[in-house]
């Protein structure tokens, strides 16, 4: 009876151990696959047809400007709005404007930097708008360079701050400096709980278009340098000021990434030629851009790598230079005069940058 009951003993014991085993191997294999997840790049992949987008119709969106409105402004191919982001590794959760709305209360999102800022705060603002469309909003603008979209139901805003370089230029023509190590405009920057960050569209402007005379950097004035050079002079002082300046327990900061233009198709194309973004009407298919990577955006990188509290990189780059058709081309503000191959469609590109915004951050 002894050897009996010791037996029962011993079975029952290995029983529980073959429990424990099985639920230490179900919990590894559960850590496997969350880390894997976690470990997933949002922003390779490539874009796959999808007849659920666009995410919305642009007639529905009443503020979007003249120079995104590529359908009101005639454009007749319709393929380019239904295009959505496939990341190679996971998928990437749909925008849903109104969790976005309620997770927004009381807070303010700023963007900050050029049109191409411009271009994804109207994205967001029109997603945002068209998920709440009965949601009473408010627009304003003033002559700083300074654009307020809020939600009073929401007590939620979005802004977006007109700060092509990041960095300060100072003084007037003839004699307008930009001063490489310097920003004193950062105190509006300090009033957001989520910042976004975007510079390189204006650096390799020229002629009259350029908007300084000289360029500043410590004791050293020159007319000119070799713009990449600038520019990472530029970035590292944001990356500096951002470290100096801002709390990272309490704003979340992100920088946009660069976004890429389509004005020589040889970058894309195997046939070469002088064409440009006129007349494309599919992406780049694939993962693989044939230019390879935007050295810009390698700089962007570089220094955040050197920050003491990284800014969160949202790489749109990639993605963005796949979409050789999402530019509104001769359907801008320009027309046929003055083709853009170098913004993007509303409904388009942006949307897919702010869907990827939402993802980093309430899901990730």
């Amino acid at each position: 009876m002894m050897r009996g009951a010791a037996s029962t003993e011993v079975v029952a014991v290995m029983v529980m151990m073959l429990a424990v085993l099985n639920q230490l191997e179900s919990a590894a294999a559960n850590d496997s696959l969350s880390s894997n997840k976690s470990f997933c790049n949002i922003y390779r992949g490539s874009w796959v047809y999808d007849n659920s987008y666009p995410l919305y119709d642009s007639k529905s969106c009443p503020f979007i400007e003249r120079q995104f409105n590529c359908k009101s402004n005639g454009r007749p191919d319709q393929d380019y709005l239904k295009y959505r982001w496939q990341p190679s590794g996971c998928n990437v959760i749909r925008f849903n404007g109104l969790d976005f709305l309620e997770r927004l209360k009381g807070k303010k999102l700023m963007f900050v930097g050029d049109s191409l800022s411009l271009n994804q705060w109207q994205s967001l603002t029109c997603l945002l708008h068209n998920a709440s469309p009965k949601a009473k909003f408010a627009i304003t603008r003033s002559p700083s360079g300074l654009s307020v979209f809020s939600f009073p139901a929401y007590n939620a805003t979005i802004m977006f701050s007109r700060n092509a370089f990041l960095v300060d230029i100072v003084g007037a023509p003839p004699k307008r400096v930009m001063k490489l190590d310097s920003i004193s405009t950062g105190s509006l920057w300090k009033t957001a709980d989520v910042l976004v960050f975007n510079s390189w569209h204006w650096w390799l402007h020229t002629g009259r278009k350029q908007p300084w005379d000289a360029v500043e950097y410590g004791n050293v004035t020159v007319r000119d340098m070799d713009r990449l050079v600038a520019y990472e002079k530029a970035i590292r002082t944001w990356g500096m000021w951002i470290d100096q300046n801002i709390d990272h327990y309490k704003t979340k900061v992100f920088f946009q990434g660069v976004s890429p233009d389509h004005a020589r198709s040889k970058d894309w194309s195997k046939q070469g030629g002088n064409g440009s973004c006129i007349g494309e009407t599919k992406p780049v298919m694939g993962s693989n851009y044939p230019a390879g990577p935007h050295p810009a955006e390698m700089v962007v990188e570089k220094v955040i790598k050197t920050m003491k509290h990284p800014a969160r990189l949202m790489d749109v780059t990639l993605m963005s230079q796949l979409r050789k058709d999402g530019h509104p081309s001769v359907y801008g503000f320009g027309g046929h005069k003055n083709p853009d191959c170098s913004h993007w469609c509303l409904a388009g590109v942006p949307d897919s940058w702010n869907q990827l915004l939402y993802s980093e951050l309430f899901h990730s």
